[in-house]
């Protein structure tokens, strides 16, 4: 008797962790069945993410994404979002993963769930080449304007170390605090410098310098998202990542998206 109600016991648990388990599979045998990967971008991000001349959405994130899309046989799907909309479009599930060059934070953590980081950056700031702005003491005054991108790692970070400045915010690709710094909007702006660098070449030679002096006391992780109850996809991307270094993909990625500007001459 002692051993019948043991093995009900066990059979009763098996049923109650049946859903769980269920869940757990879930995002992945989702994606397969579907025959399509959909992946959120914000395009305008050169290299990360854009649309090339061609009409053809590229970068270092979406090749990414179209890697993962054909190890798994299925399509990949790009939807194109506004920075703010990157997130709800995962959560609302439009979406199965959110790959943007975002940083973790404590507060995005709360509504996703990042995956290991796959790249880092520094936070810096910059203004025009002729502007008299040195150091961080200089431009940390009520009369000085920052440009950062709404919603950013860089427009918290301004506001933490240049918390005397005016926080001047663009919804947008980093370009447009560039633009609105050389249109005389804005003094200086905060961005990561991958993404300051990238985009000089499309702006007149030489209008533009970088503070030697970067933000924050160390590199910002750059990490791809999903969502919580998507936990098979999140160790799947983790997984993906790993392998990709293993078999040099992901060294061929960086080097020519991130670490050279070949792609222009393609894109």
């Amino acid at each position: 008797m002692k051993m019948k109600r043991m093995w009900v016991a066990m059979v009763v648990s098996a049923l109650v962790l049946l859903p769980a388990l269920g869940a757990f599979a879930g995002a992945l045998d989702e994606i397969v069945k579907r025959g399509e990967l959909r992946v959120a971008v914000q395009s305008g991000v050169p290299p990360f993410a854009f649309v090339d001349k061609t009409g053809k959405h590229t970068g270092s994130m979406v090749e990414f994404a179209a890697d993962m899309a054909a190890r798994m046989n299925v399509k990949l799907k790009v939807l194109d979002y506004d920075w703010d909309g990157l997130i709800p479009a995962l959560l609302s599930g439009k979406a199965d993963i959110l790959a943007a060059d975002m940083t973790p934070t404590l507060q995005r953590a709360l509504k996703v769930s990042f995956c290991d980081p796959w790249y880092y950056v520094q936070p810096c700031v910059f203004t025009k080449t002729a502007a008299k702005y040195q150091t961080l003491a200089d431009v940390n005054k009520p009369e000085v304007t920052v440009g950062v991108l709404l919603g950013s790692t860089g427009e918290n970070i301004a506001k933490k170390y240049l918390p005397k400045a005016k926080i001047k915010s663009y919804k947008g690709s980093g370009r447009m605090v560039v633009q609105a710094l050389l249109a005389g909007h804005v003094d200086v702006g905060v961005n990561d410098d991958l993404a300051v660098l990238m985009v000089l070449p499309d702006f007149p030679p030489n209008s533009v310098r970088l503070f030697p002096k970067r933000l924050g006391e160390g590199k910002d992780p750059l990490s791809f998202a999903v969502r919580y109850e998507a936990q098979d996809l999140w160790q799947w991307v983790n997984l993906y990542f790993k392998t990709a270094r293993e078999d040099g993909s992901y060294k061929k990625n960086v080097k020519y998206w991130l670490e050279s500007s070949e792609w222009k001459k393609e894109h």
